[in-house]
């Protein structure tokens, strides 16, 4: 045999070898999905950038009875959080903040002394619970804005559950802080500056920051569903009377309100890996835990909840959102350059475990 026929037999069979592993990955992936026929929602699976595996089950309105599609779009919850903290990792690269800048540089007046923008970030600031207040002192029949929620906090001061750097507790007032200060030091609304700075430089024509008031205007919108107790039937969680704080709270930033497709969140996840917004040192902080004030690390960086190195599948970060309706996830498993999206509508009681059958099945023997 020449030596250039070996060298072709060498690249085919390497070739055929990983097919035949993204074969298997695929069938090990679809296996998964298949044992959760209630799941509604789309599943996206990459592997380097190239989808694996892609699913789209249920229905995308189930009181218009529209099914479900891989463009689909869904409110992402508390995934907008990376977002916001690229945002301000924007700004810190410019240097027009600091991650050690006082809340009361941007924010002035509020009775909560000692916060930083990085307590902030990895939700160690201590910041009160400012939807119970809402809840309690707020008209519902008007849409509350960040200014709103500044207002309360200074009329009522809700009690700060921890001193900054104290201890890790997951904030969404910590959140809308941030958006605030995306604002203040920018000079621009907070869905502005992502859709300049990150949306349209990214090519995410899909995302953009939206409110429940938007939803009925978006075709492809995939909007939240919950059974309704007494009927049997699915209704939209955002018209049930317990969750209107979705709708009156609907015109707050930083903590949600961006929406996506699966197809934006792998641009995203691409963009983030080849650091076409920040450079590859900046990017590492956000995926480093921090340091509470006796030295002890948290699990949470800037926008990311950073799990425990998985065997199989080494360092990821990832992130949940949840509202009424909507279950979400992104993982991106940082060693092996893998990404799980998972976008669901139906309040889908068993997403854990579908999350961790397809993290099984990615980290599985391949071939």
């Amino acid at each position: 045999m020449t030596k250039i026929r070996f060298l072709a037999l060498i690249v085919v069979l390497a070739f055929t070898s990983a097919v035949q592993a993204a074969d298997t990955a695929a069938q090990r992936l679809e296996a998964v999905v298949a044992a959760h026929p209630e799941f509604s929602g789309v599943i996206l699976v990459a592997d380097k950038g190239k989808p694996i595996f892609q699913a789209a089950k249920g229905q995308r309105n189930y009181v218009a009875g529209t099914a479900m599609a891989q463009d689909s779009i869904f409110e992402l919850a508390s995934i907008t959080k990376q977002f916001t903290a690229m945002g301000v990792m924007l700004l810190k690269e410019e240097g027009k903040l600091s991650y050690e800048d006082p809340l009361e540089k941007y924010v002035p007046g509020l009775p909560y002394t000692g916060i930083t923008v990085r307590h902030l970030l990895n939700h160690t600031s201590g910041f009160p619970d400012y939807e119970a207040m809402m809840d309690k002192q707020w008209d519902k029949a008007k849409i509350a804005t960040n200014k709103d929620i500044i207002a309360y906090l200074k009329q009522y001061k809700p009690a700060a559950p921890a001193k900054p750097g104290e201890k890790y507790e997951y904030s969404n007032g910590g959140y809308v802080m941030l958006g605030s200060i995306i604002e203040a030091a920018s000079g621009q609304e907070y869905a502005t500056f992502l859709r300049t700075r990150i949306f349209k430089p990214l090519g995410l024509s899909d995302t953009d920051v939206r409110a429940p008031q938007d939803w009925d205007r978006i075709s492809r919108m995939a909007v939240g569903h919950v059974i309704d107790k007494e009927t049997g039937k699915p209704v939209r969680a955002v018209d049930l009377k317990e969750v209107t704080y979705v709708v009156y709270l609907g015109g707050r930033v930083g903590p949600g309100r961006i929406s996506s497709t699966a197809a934006d969140l792998l641009k995203w996840d691409r963009a983030l890996g080849a650091g076409k917004l920040i450079k590859a040192s900046a990017m590492a902080e956000a995926y480093q835990p921090a340091k509470l004030n006796d030295g002890r690390p948290s699990a949470y960086g800037f926008g990311w909840m950073i799990p425990e190195t998985d065997a199989a599948l080494g360092k990821a970060v990832t992130h949940t959102g949840g509202n009424p309706g909507i279950t979400n996830r992104i993982t991106r498993y940082l060693d092996q350059d893998k990404t799980v999206i998972i976008l669901s509508n139906n309040a889908y009681k068993n997403s854990r475990e579908l999350y961790e059958g397809l993290q099984s099945a990615l980290g599985g023997p391949q071939g």
